[in-house]
């Protein structure tokens, strides 16, 4: 074969210059390297000069010389990159998954924290004592509503106290044990509860009968009542104190007026239970057997009051006398006496 069909003979020539041209570019460095390795006392002498000349020199020699180099290395990290991909992203979806379920947890705790934290900031005025519960079992049927708490007479608490969550009124203890005390919900159709009118102030009777809404009873006055309007414990009878929030009235599709709990805003589970037993819990007796004297008025007189003194006891009166003039006495006459 002639050097014209030789295929790679048109190479020969590029491969030639090419070849050359790495020989000078080596030249020059190496020379630049013997250079600037020499060792001089000052920077002023003959061969200072020359060094400084030759890391000008080196500075781009060497950029262009690990330029290859460095973009072979990026597009190692390129090429394996694109083989690894699949490896990597199935890393990336297990470690997401992973973080999504920390992600439910962490929601979860924080949406309990928050509940605790409603709940133990729960207030009453005049504050009354407190114990804390959780709703262990939930017993429903057509008409019965109530609850389990784990909570019992260990933590004080006696039938009749009144259960709230932090949103409102949930209903009222009916049984205790130890450890364990049941809860009549106020939509329980035995349940039956004081109530009042914010807006008005008027008295009506909360009566559960099984649905999500009881019903609103008694009512007395003129509109007593209109949609929308805050209900109220009312406290008559002793039962509950006054002020617990229960729910909004609402007029229902039977055509009566029903409250919408505010106990159901949210899950019941946290609950609160009042320890509340009469209205003697709530009065300050310490303020009113405090006997406060008023002070002095400037010039009064600082004896003491005068003592009244009982009256004189009067003398029995004699038995009266018989209106006939009593016979007189004559006194024996002496001897020689004339008449």
């Amino acid at each position: 074969m002639s050097y014209r069909d030789n295929p790679l003979g048109e190479l020969r020539v590029p491969l030639t210059w090419t070849a050359g041209i790495v020989f000078l570019v080596v030249l020059i460095a190496s020379v630049a390297v013997l250079l600037s390795d020499r060792r001089e006392v000052f920077d002023t002498d003959a061969y200072g000069r020359p060094r400084t000349l030759s890391d000008k020199v080196m500075a781009p020699v060497g950029d262009a010389l690990s330029t290859p180099g460095r973009l072979t290395g990026q597009g190692v990290d390129g090429v394996k990159g694109y083989f690894f991909a699949v490896s990597e992203n199935r890393r990336l979806k297990d470690e997401l998954k992973e973080m999504r379920q920390w992600r439910d947890v962490a929601l979860a705790l924080r949406d309990t924290n928050e509940r605790y934290r409603a709940a133990l900031g729960l207030k009453t005025d005049p504050p009354i004592p407190m114990a804390s519960a959780r709703i262990v079992t939930d017993s429903r049927g057509p008409f019965a509503n109530s609850r389990l708490a784990n909570a019992g007479s260990e933590a004080g608490i006696k039938p009749g106290n009144p259960v709230m969550s932090e949103n409102g009124l949930v209903g009222r203890v009916v049984g205790v044990t130890d450890g364990v005390s049941r809860v009549l919900l106020l939509t329980d159709a035995a349940s039956r509860t004081p109530v009042m009118i914010d807006r008005t102030n008027s008295r009506a009777i909360l009566t559960g009968d099984g649905g999500p809404n009881p019903r609103l009873e008694y009512l007395r006055g003129q509109d007593p009542v209109r949609s929308g309007d805050r209900i109220l414990t009312s406290g008559d009878g002793g039962v509950f104190p006054r002020g617990l929030p229960v729910g909004v009235a609402i007029k229902g599709l039977d055509n009566r007026w029903r409250v919408v709990l505010a106990s159901d805003k949210a899950a019941v589970d946290y609950v609160r239970i009042l320890l509340f037993q009469d209205f003697t819990q709530v009065v300050n007796r310490a303020g009113l057997e405090k006997v406060e004297v008023p002070p002095a008025t400037p010039g009064a007189s600082t004896l003491p009051p005068p003592v009244a003194t009982p009256a004189a006891v009067l003398p029995a009166t004699a038995p009266p006398t018989s209106p006939e003039r009593p016979a007189a006495r004559i006194a024996p006459r002496p001897a020689g006496a004339t008449p």
